[in-house]
């Protein structure tokens, strides 16, 4: 039986504009999501470190999806929306790249790596923080259409 698992032949595709966008929640808790809402965290600013930490994850996701294309990212937005309510951290990360397969992966890492990174700054107030709801929310481009979460 012939074995056709790995990596998928993109070379026939065209290439097309294609977007993701995905997001991720943390619950800090509240002496941490005071920490975050007050700026006094001793590690740094933590939305500002997190956000680079998206981008980065975003260009690396090849490196952590062993069967993810290195393909060129053309833009990387990161977004945090702070709910007093929860004591939570939503971090939403679109991703465009003009190319032969879709970013949705690099979204979901880069939303994923944007909630740890939050994490480890503020592991000094509390280890109970939950990272939940990663997901994809929309995506653009490609064969597969376009595609948007309902809810």
């Amino acid at each position: 039986m012939a074995d056709n698992s790995g990596m998928m032949d993109v070379s026939i595709k065209d290439i097309t504009l294609r977007t993701a966008k995905a997001s991720g929640t943390i619950v800090l808790g509240e002496e941490a999501f005071q920490t975050v809402r007050q700026g006094i965290c001793i590690k740094g600013d933590v939305l500002a470190t997190a956000k680079v930490a998206a981008i980065t994850a975003v260009k690396s996701t090849p490196a952590i999806i062993p069967m993810c294309h290195l393909i060129l990212i053309e833009a990387v937005d990161v977004d945090f929306d702070l709910s007093e309510q929860n004591q939570s951290i939503t971090a939403t990360v679109t991703v465009k790249s003009s190319g032969k397969t879709g970013v949705e992966m690099e979204a979901l890492v880069g939303a994923g790596a944007a909630c740890l990174t939050i994490y480890d700054m503020l592991k000094y107030k509390g280890k109970d923080m939950v990272i939940t709801n990663v997901k994809l929310i929309e995506k653009t481009g490609g064969k597969s259409g376009d595609y948007k979460r309902q809810n």
